[in-house]
């Protein structure tokens, strides 16, 4: 399964949820519940399944999974294109700083644009200015396609943000903010200290990382099958896309190791039901905000 987290109950929502399960008869009686913690029984589960499915693939075969990562986006969205993930309406409950004044941001892993449109779209033509880039090729022409695309508004370029040596069109120091939405978990986990590193040099001081990822132990990270994984708590999918399921105190060592002040850095449970076959399925997903210092 693959899932950017799009499949929230709702793209308008109280910020971080407000629908609690008091009564577990209660549990099919909404479409998803918020902040449900886990019991001692189901931590102790999810560590055994995972443990169980942690045979990775051949040498071979892993080789090649491991390398040339946009190759592998980059089929993706010439398959899927614009069709796969929701647009991101819900970033502006979440991250209500995206609507405050004027701003220029980057979208990490922009894709077909899910982050950008949106932001385009709720924004006056002279409040902000996006980025945005992707190491696909493909998914960079399909956001220049798009009926939005105005130069004078945002500007989409390829990138490869897992490279030591990255380098982008923008101005170190300039930026209010970078979104991360569900991206620094495709790269391998021995790229991810110099991508952030890489990245808050065009923070200006007071600017913010805005991030949003995988949690470990997630539902997408309970479905792998044994074969699929990399390295510890990182996997391949079928398409050859990759994946990592992180914890707290991982994301604040990589945010802070790069000069970074932590704003918050929660984790966000939900358990999502299909109320027609009775099932259910728990969601795990961490958001943070990181700022770089004021001067």
């Amino acid at each position: 399964m693959m899932t950017d987290g799009s499949d929230q109950s709702a793209d308008v929502r109280p910020q971080f949820g407000n629908r609690f399960l008091k009564e577990e008869s209660d549990v099919f009686s909404h479409n998803a519940w918020d902040q449900v913690e886990w019991d001692e029984e189901q931590e102790t589960s999810a560590r055994e399944m995972v443990s169980k499915n942690s045979g990775g693939p051949s040498d071979e075969i892993q080789e090649d999974l491991l390398a040339n990562s946009w190759e592998k986006w980059d089929k993706f969205y010439g398959i899927h294109a614009n069709r796969f993930f929701k647009d991101r309406h819900w970033l502006f409950t979440e991250f209500q700083e995206l609507k405050q004044g004027e701003r220029k941001l980057l979208e990490v892993g922009c894709g077909p644009g899910n982050t950008i449109f949106p932001i385009l779209e709720h924004c006056a033509d002279d409040q902000v200015f996006v980025y945005g880039c992707d190491f696909s090729p493909t998914a960079v022409e399909i956001v220049k396609t798009h009926e939005l695309y105005r130069e004078d508004r945002c500007k989409a370029f390829v990138c490869d943000i897992s490279s030591k040596d990255m380098d982008i069109p923008i101005e170190e120091g300039t930026l209010d903010f970078i979104t991360m939405i569900f991206v620094l978990s495709a790269l391998n986990p021995e790229d991810m200290q110099h991508c952030i590193s890489n990245l808050s040099r065009y923070l200006k001081p007071g600017g913010q990382i805005l991030f949003r990822d995988y949690g470990r132990y997630d539902l997408a990270q309970l479905r792998f099958k044994n074969g699929r994984c990399l390295a510890e708590n990182f996997y391949a999918r079928g398409d050859g896309t990759k994946v990592y399921f992180f914890t707290q105190e991982e994301l604040d060592e990589l945010f802070t190791n790069a000069g970074l002040v932590k704003v918050q850095n929660i984790v966000d449970r939900r358990l999502q039901v299909n109320r027609a076959r009775k099932l259910k399925m728990y969601r795990i997903w961490i958001q943070c905000k990181y700022m770089k210092p004021l001067l």
